[in-house]
């Protein structure tokens, strides 16, 4: 359904520009060439009033912790023309085209990785982290989560199903869920139904774990349950992430590295993604949708999965406590 719907937005917006062009060489005012160069940097402009804007609709409600960078003018620039060009690579490429089901490796050396989209996406949103997933050898099935306006509740039994065709395709007993943003509340809730017993990591990337505030803007059931209620210090989560939340243990949420931007233009208040009792990673500098097509992200990703896979293949020897041979 969403790669429909990016198709038809992109057929929409090369509609634009092609109206714009014929205008301006019907009315004399510039040439052919010129005519269709004006109608794309209209669309390019359109596109990006709408990036900006997420970053409006944010700003007031951000938050800083002790540690949050203080960005410079060109620092901003870099900011934004980064989660443009992955909006703009991500909707006019990735989703509407490049979805895919699962890229197999039989030399690989970690375990395989099970990738969760986020609101609003389809597997083609993974596209470039698919690209790096591959340089390194490592067997990756992606899930498409529909209805696409539905509870997270409802994306569980499809994350269960994608973690049992993985472990019985790939014939190992665990596997890394890597989720970007909404799916990283899919992914927990699918640990809060089936349990842990077959992840050995969850890597959420700009998960809102406590809600944000650019859900109220959104339609759809996941919008509500994602919701941040009130300002960046006075407000709450919404009541699912709230009843999420009491069901997880101090297990669940140590197997959870959340990665997050202090500079996310979606999450807001960016320590939303801040989860107690998970390993917290903050970087800078790179907006939302961006996350997954940073080099940085895919590098430290990566370095996860291996981490991860190193543990379960070369378990921890035994105390010396509980070995027999060494109490002789």
């Amino acid at each position: 359904m969403i790669a429909r719907i990016a198709r038809t937005l992109l057929l929409i917006q090369f509609g634009i520009a092609f109206v714009c062009a014929v205008a301006l060489v019907r009315l004399h005012i510039t040439g052919v060439v010129l005519a269709i160069i004006a109608g794309l940097l209209l669309v390019a402009l359109l596109r990006a009033s709408i990036t900006a804007n997420s970053f409006m609709l944010t700003w007031p409600n951000r938050a800083k912790s002790p540690h949050t960078p203080e960005l410079t003018w060109p620092g901003i620039f870099r900011l934004f023309a980064g989660e443009f060009c992955a909006t703009m690579l991500c909707s006019s490429w990735g989703m509407p085209f490049q979805r895919f089901d699962k890229r197999i490796h039989t030399d690989t050396t970690a375990l395989p990785v099970l990738l969760i989209h986020g609101y609003g996406c389809n597997s083609g949103y993974w596209h470039w982290m698919s690209e790096a997933l591959d340089e390194a050898h490592i067997t990756h099935y992606a899930v498409d989560m529909e209805p696409v306006f539905g509870s997270i509740d409802g994306y569980a039994p499809l994350v269960h199903e994608a973690v049992q065709r993985l472990l019985l395709e790939s014939g190992q007993d665990k596997i890394i869920i890597v989720a970007h943003s909404m799916g990283g509340l899919a992914a927990r809730a699918y640990l809060r139904d089936h349990g842990h017993a077959n992840i050995a990591r969850a890597i959420t990337l700009g998960t809102p774990h406590h809600g944000t505030t650019i859900a109220n803007f959104g339609i759809g059931i996941n919008c509500g349950e994602m919701n941040w209620l009130g300002r960046a210090e006075e407000g709450s989560s919404s009541e699912w992430l709230q009843k999420l939340a009491a069901t997880e243990n101090a297990d669940t949420r140590g197997m959870i590295l959340s990665l997050y931007s202090h500079h996310d233009n979606i999450v807001s208040p960016q320590i939303s993604s801040h989860l107690p009792g998970a390993e917290n990673v903050a970087v800078s500098g790179i907006g939302h949708v961006a996350l997954a097509l940073d080099s940085r992200i895919q590098v430290r990703v990566i370095e996860e999965i291996y981490r991860a896979s190193k543990k379960v293949f070369q378990p921890v020897p035994p105390t010396a406590t509980s070995t027999p041979a060494l109490l002789q």
